[in-house]
């Protein structure tokens, strides 16, 4: 009971607060290590097969309670349908686990020969019905299906919205030598993938800073830096800190820019974990201006971060289309700042973890119509490890979730290089 009373104030944190997952999760941490793991991955999945459980459950209620006058129920409903259908919980603990739920809560006991019935249902029939939807379709809501399937055709929308409803594997990066963690496998460069997720803090070389855990397209940003040992970087918002560490690792002088004082001091205990070094600035991008301008600069762009779905399935359902307009706009004025710290015949790599045009390709055509002091500088398939399918027909740098989807899959980033001439 724990677990699933946990996972259903996560839910209600999510959907109703529109609160990031992993933020409404911090709850859990008073929880046992196996109930706040049972509610993680109740939570995890529910949001991730939302549009298919919402269906299914208007199918069987043609007119739900209200929210404001039922309490948890809707969030019962979900959890419950979703321990039965893609958790394969035995529907007796599922049914009673949500009957329980339903007894504890003021509004939602009067709903609760409701949620006892609708289970029961899904427990006899909903798989049969679950087969039968277009899960990529459902899972999908209206404003990023449309967007996609503009950006990218049918195939590879559906390829992408399909990519989501796995789980995703754990990437971690290494400094030297491989990891000694039976699980992980080589994938390209210093990036190895477990395929399973693993709790991180206690394997093999964590503490002993060995490795970090980093999306592999997360690390081909910094990869298109190409060789930087011994030369100056400036990263722009670079809270976490992975791609800080991939190139204090390459042997950079970085300088590492970050206006959320709160993420910094977390990317300085990373690097301190790491035993590596960087010089960290806490402030806004657009009012940092360096000494002299870098022969390179990194900006990886705060976005709406649709890229990011398969890791966080709660982005589709808490953001929207004006948040892509209101990131893109930003992601302008920074741009325009990095490119101030650029040195002539430097390079800019701009990246963003987004699917969505108006934050990768259209901010770079419009930087180049304004700024004809700087070219594109193509990407090529030994710049990132022979992944050709990762470049688009500009020669930027565009991965899909659905990339080395027989290996896990991958983020979505964007990317582009960028030379400053003289």
């Amino acid at each position: 009971m724990p677990a699933r009373a946990a996972a259903q104030a996560v839910l209600s944190d999510v959907l109703r607060k529109r609160r990031p997952l992993d933020a409404a999760l911090t709850a859990t941490t008073s929880l046992e290590a196996r109930d706040a793991g049972f509610a993680r991955v109740i939570a995890s999945e529910t949001l991730r097969r939302l549009g298919q459980l919402e269906a299914l459950i208007r199918a069987y209620v043609p007119k739900p309670p209200a929210r404001n006058r039922a309490g948890a129920t809707p969030e019962i409903l979900l959890a419950g349908a979703c321990e039965l259908l893609f958790l394969d919980v035995a529907a007796h603990a599922a049914v009673d686990g949500a009957n329980r739920l339903a007894q504890a809560d003021d509004k939602a006991l009067h709903f609760k020969p409701l949620i006892n019935a609708v289970l029961r249902r899904v427990a006899r029939e909903g798989k049969e019905t679950a087969a039968r939807q277009d899960a990529a379709r459902l899972n999908t809501p209206d404003w990023l299906w449309q967007r996609w399937l503009e950006a990218f055709g049918e195939k590879t929308t559906r390829a992408i919205a399909a990519a989501h409803l796995g789980v995703p594997p754990l990437d971690i990066v290494t400094k030297d030598m491989p990891p000694s963690i039976a699980e992980a496998a080589p994938l390209f460069g210093n990036v190895w993938r477990c395929p399973e997720p693993l709790r991180v803090d206690g394997l093999p070389g964590y503490q002993d800073g060995d490795w970090w855990v980093q999306d592999a397209a997360a690390t081909l940003p910094a990869s298109l830096l190409g060789d930087v040992r011994g030369r100056e970087v400036i990263e722009l918002c670079a809270a976490p800190g992975g791609k800080t560490a991939q190139l204090a690792a390459a042997g950079a002088y970085v300088t590492a820019v970050e206006r959320d004082e709160m993420r910094l001091v977390r990317l300085k205990e990373n690097l301190q974990r790491l035993h590596l070094d960087a010089h960290l600035i806490n402030k806004d991008v657009r009012d940092f201006h360096p000494e002299h301008p870098a022969p390179f600069v990194l900006l990886d762009a705060p976005c709406s971060a649709t890229g990011t779905i398969r890791r966080h399935p709660e982005l589709p359902w808490i953001k929207g289309a004006s948040d892509v307009m209101s990131c893109a706009q930003a992601a302008g004025e920074l741009l325009e700042a990095a490119a101030a710290m650029t040195a002539v015949g430097g390079l800019l790599v701009f990246a963003v973890c987004s699917l969505e045009r108006e934050e990768g390709p259209e901010q770079i055509a419009d930087f180049l119509r304004r700024r004809t002091d700087f070219m594109r500088e193509p990407i090529a398939a030994q710049d990132i490890f022979g992944l050709s399918e990762a470049i688009d027909a500009n020669g930027d740098l565009r991965t899909l979730p659905c990339h080395l989807a027989e290996k896990g899959g991958m983020d979505g980033f964007y990317a582009a290089r960028l030379r400053r001439r003289s």
